[in-house]
């Protein structure tokens, strides 16, 4: 582990009025300006009032990308930089920027250890509706998800792979940012996702990343073109750094896969792990997994990359790796061996149809608002999970429906909690008399 040192410059300290004006009048900070915003901001220096403002500023006027780029490792150097080159295998992360059922994390990581690539995966906070992957994975008895970054590091040389908590010591400048925007309405602001995403990613010690840039109505990024822009952002600034980094924008406007709800889509994880599952989701962890194997080196060729994942994911061995890493973090494997040791709910609903047609439409975010309402999420932080509830036989757009044949089934444990739910599950599908044409998953593919 390194930590931030400075070097002797001669550099004349602005006022923090001269940088929120330069900015707001569409002015470039220098790298030394950078520097300073982030130290005032790990100190308390600069006032909060002032921050905003910056903060709106940047939100509006953008960044350059020497800009974003040095924001990027101002931040990275504000706290611990993991140092894995004690490790000699290839060192590849992936990050999702987060979707509704999105349980690829839960596939990757043991297919890429099982490919011989290292995956130093630290999770963060989700946006609001979407279920974090180590709260999926805490549906697993005895699993912890925090671990010291010293431990982190032994298991990563030890088994090839960890799924954890970010740690208050990466990136801490980005912990001020992040609270900051959210509490400012900056948190779609390009330049400051690069920053945020990627000083954390890089502090964790990989050699490259591949990111999964979501847009749609289940994802923060409603916008396809500003997916686009972000997945230029990010792989721009990743090679300027130095680090390989490959990008693809992904459909989020219907849930991915047929689950939603923590032990539901871990159990959908596990069968995916046995070569079976939806279509959408083996379709997306095998272009994710092809792009993690060429990054890493392991396979030179796009069939070699194929092949690689397809074998992996069909000859047990990267179920076994899912379950080596879960024994790793003091979770019970056998729910690995027996997926219906995972909790039951009490009932099981059907929504029904409410009339003949085509699945035109999906609000996946309403369908993921649903799930919390039911106790499959955090409202707040104390929160305790029902890991038994939530949706799953999601029918996808374009699929026909008869009138009362079931648009998904609902597992719940309380009436209550059902009724209000179930106002956000009925307005979230929207039924037409033709077919319409889905939305192709893998958009672009960002190099």
């Amino acid at each position: 582990m390194t930590k931030r040192t400075l070097p002797p410059r001669r550099f004349i300290k602005p006022t923090f009025e001269f940088l929120i004006e330069k900015k707001r009048d569409g002015g470039e900070f220098t790298q030394e300006e950078i520097r300073y915003i982030i130290d005032s901001t790990l100190d308390g220096e600069m006032p909060q009032h002032q921050l905003a403002a910056l903060a709106m500023a940047i939100y509006f006027q953008g960044m350059s990308a020497q800009e974003t780029a040095d924001l990027t490792e101002e931040m990275m150097l504000s706290g611990e930089v993991i140092d894995l080159s004690h490790i000699a295998k290839p060192k590849i992360d992936k990050y999702s920027t987060g979707g509704v059922g999105d349980k690829t994390s839960l596939v990757l990581v043991p297919l890429a250890m099982a490919s011989g690539v290292v995956v130093p995966m630290m999770c963060g906070v989700e946006h609001d509706y979407v279920i974090n992957t180590l709260d999926k994975l805490s549906a697993i008895p005895g699993f912890k998800g925090h671990q010291t970054i010293e431990h982190f590091s032994q298991q990563l040389a030890r088994i090839g792979g960890a799924i954890v908590a970010q740690t208050d010591d990466l990136a801490p400048a980005d912990a001020k940012f992040h609270e900051l925007r959210k509490e400012t309405g900056t948190i779609p602001s390009l330049p400051l996702i690069t920053g945020s995403v990627l000083s954390k990613k890089l502090a964790e010690g990989s050699e490259g990343l591949v990111i999964d840039v979501k847009w749609g109505n289940g994802s923060f990024i409603k916008d396809l073109e500003q997916a686009k822009q972000l997945a230029r952002s990010m792989t721009r600034v990743g090679r300027s750094m130095k680090r390989r980094c490959v990008a693809l924008v992904t459909d989020m406007n219907q849930p991915l896969g047929d689950t939603v709800g923590t032990g539901l889509e871990v159990k959908e994880a596990i069968a995916l792990l046995k070569g079976e599952g939806p279509e959408d989701m083996k379709e997306l962890v095998l272009k994710l997994g092809m792009e993690i194997v060429r990054l890493a080196g392991v396979a030179g060729s796009t069939l070699s990359a194929k092949q690689t994942v397809q074998r992996h994911l069909t000859d047990g061995s990267a179920l076994e790796k899912f379950k080596e890493l879960v024994k790793a973090q003091g979770g019970d494997p056998t729910y690995i061996d027996h997926p219906e040791k995972f909790p039951q709910a009490k009932h099981i609903r059907k929504l029904p149809a409410p009339k003949r047609g085509y699945v035109h439409t999906i609000n996946a975010a309403m369908i993921a608002r649903g799930v919390h309402l039911l106790g499959g999420g955090k409202e707040e932080a104390h929160d305790k999970i029902d890991y038994a509830v939530g949706v799953s036989e999601i029918k996808k757009v374009g699929t026909q429906v008869k009138q009362g044949e079931p648009l998904m089934m609902i597992h719940y444990n309380d009436e209550a909690k059902l009724e209000q739910a179930l106002e956000y599950f009925k307005n979230a599908y929207r039924l037409a008399p033709k077919r319409p044409t889905p939305p192709p998953l893998v958009v672009e593919r960002v190099a």
